[in-house]
C-alpha cells in the first residue's frame, strides 16, 4: 500500500479541481483521480452565477473565463413569437458582487483552466485513466482501490472528497442513498450558429421562452454558438426526437428560415431531483452531482458543486492544521439545506414555471415577473435568490 498525499478527490470536473485548487493554494498535497483520459468536452453548463465568478477570481480563474466566455448583464423569460418578455437586470447587485452579470463559458473551459492551474502547485498531481472502484475507511484514514493501465493499486489518504458524479462510487461505497425523483421527459440540448440575435428583437444571451400553443424551449449563447434547449412531443420516441430533420423542425419553429440549420452537437438528457441522505461520514465527504442533482434551469447545479467545494476544501484545510474533525458534519449542515432549499426547489420551480401549458397561467406568470422586474426592491431581492446569493447566506448563517 502506497503512502499518499492527505486528501484523495475522486473526479476530475470543475467541482473535484475546484476542490483541489483550494487546497493545493493552501499548501495541503493533493491527488486527483478520473476515470476519463482528459477533460470531457461534451455539452454540460454554461451559466456562471456572480457569486462563483467571485468566488474562482480568488485564484485568477475567473479573467481567463471571461476571456473564454460571453458576459450577460440581463436575462429573460419571453412569450414566442410575440416577443413580449420580463426582463432581468443583474447591474442591481454591483454592490454585492464584483461580478454583476451572468457569465457563458462552457463548462471544459473551466475545467482546463482549474487543470493548468494546479500545474503550478508541485504538491498536486491529476491522473486520468485512473477508475475508482472501492472505498474503505477506518478511524486513521481511507483506502481506495484504483485500476489504471498499471493495474489495480490501493491508495491510502487522511481524506477523501467524492466529486465523482452522479453515479458516484464514493457515495454507493459510503451505503448513503440518493433520494428524489427522475422526471419522464426527455430534453434535447443542441447548438448552432445561427444569429437567432438579429431575428428575435431584444433577446438576452439568457432567454427562457415560452412557444405559441404548448411548447417551450431555451436559447444560451455562448461563444460562436446558441445552445437551444428542445422540449420534444412527449408522445413521440426520443429516437425520432433525435433525428436531424427533427432537430431541424424544432429550429425551425422558432425562427424559420429556407436553409436547414447547420446543428454542430445534439446532446440528450433526463432532467433529475435527488439528494444524498447525508453529504458524507468520517473521513469521507460528497460535493457536486455526487451529493444533489437538479434541472438545470437556472443554472445552478455546477454553481452549487462549485460552492460545495470551496466550503468542504476550507473546512478541510482547518481540520489538517489541527481544528476539529466536526468541522466537516457543519459542511453538511450548510450545504445540505442550501441544496434542498434553494438549488433543487428553486430549479424545480423554474423548471415546473416552464412547463406551464395553459395559456392564461403563462400570461399571469408573465405579468408578475414583468412586476417584479420593474419594481427596483423586488428585483434585487428576486436576482439576491436566483443567482444565488441568498444561498450563501443561509449557508454561512449556520453554525
Amino acid at each position: 500500500m502506497n503512502a499518499y498525499p492527505p486528501v484523495l478527490i475522486a473526479g476530475a470536473g470543475p467541482v473535484g479541481l475546484a476542490a483541489a485548487l483550494a487546497l493545493a493554494d493552501a499548501g495541503v498535497a493533493v491527488h486527483v483521480l478520473e476515470a476519463a483520459s482528459g477533460i470531457t468536452e461534451d455539452l454540460r453548463a454554461s451559466t456562471f452565477h456572480p457569486p462563483t465568478l467571485d468566488m474562482l477570481d480568488a485564484y485568477g480563474i475567473t479573467p481567463v473565463l471571461i476571456a473564454q466566455g460571453l458576459v450577460c448583464p440581463h436575462w429573460q423569460v419571453r412569450m414566442h413569437p410575440s416577443g413580449e418578455h420580463a426582463r432581468f437586470d443583474l447591474s442591481v447587485l454591483s454592490d454585492l458582487t464584483a461580478h454583476p452579470y451572468r457569465l457563458q463559458c462552457e463548462q471544459y473551459k473551466l475545467s482546463r483552466a482549474l487543470l493548468a492551474r494546479l500545474a503550478d502547485y508541485p504538491h498536486a498531481r491529476v491522473e486520468f485513466d485512473a477508475k475508482l472502484q472501492a472505498v474503505t475507511q477506518d478511524a486513521d484514514g481511507v483506502n481506495a482501490e484504483v485500476r489504471s493501465a498499471d493495474g489495480t493499486r490501493t491508495l491510502r489518504s487522511a481524506w477523501l472528497i467524492g466529486a465523482d458524479g452522479a453515479h458516484s462510487v464514493v457515495r454507493k461505497a459510503l451505503g448513503i442513498t440518493f433520494d428524489g425523483e427522475s422526471f419522464p421527459e426527455t430534453t434535447i440540448l443542441a447548438t448552432t450558429d445561427f444569429p437567432f440575435e438579429q431575428h428575435l428583437a431584444g433577446l438576452s444571451n439568457v432567454t427562457y421562452c415560452w412557444q405559441l400553443g404548448a411548447g417551450n424551449f431555451s436559447l444560451l449563447k455562448v461563444p460562436g454558438r446558441w445552445r437551444v434547449s428542445i422540449y420534444p412531443d412527449e408522445s413521440g420516441t426520443v429516437e425520432d426526437a433525435l433525428k436531424p430533420e427533427a432537430i431541424d423542425a424544432a429550429l425551425q419553429a422558432i425562427v424559420q428560415q429556407p436553409e436547414p440549420y447547420r446543428v454542430f452537437e445534439v446532446r440528450p438528457y433526463r432532467v433529475h431531483q435527488r439528494i444524498a441522505s447525508s453529504y458524507g461520514a468520517g473521513r469521507v465527504w460528497l460535493a457536486g452531482d455526487a451529493a444533489h442533482l437538479n434541472s438545470p434551469a437556472g443554472g445552478m447545479g455546477m454553481n452549487g458543486g462549485i460552492h460545495d467545494a470551496f466550503n468542504l476544501a476550507g473546512k478541510l484545510v482547518r481540520v489538517l492544521r489541527g481544528e476539529s474533525p466536526g468541522l466537516l458534519q457543519l459542511y453538511e449542515r450548510q450545504r445540505r439545506p442550501v441544496a434542498l432549499d434553494q438549488i433543487l426547489k428553486q430549479a424545480g420551480a423554474n423548471r415546473a414555471r416552464m412547463r406551464e401549458r395553459d395559456p392564461a397561467a403563462r400570461l399571469a406568470a408573465l405579468r408578475k415577473l414583468q412586476a417584479t422586474a420593474e419594481q427596483p426592491e423586488a428585483l434585487r431581492e428576486h436576482l439576491i435568490r436566483t443567482s444565488m446569493i441568498e444561498g450563501l447566506r443561509q449557508s454561512e448563517a449556520l453554525v
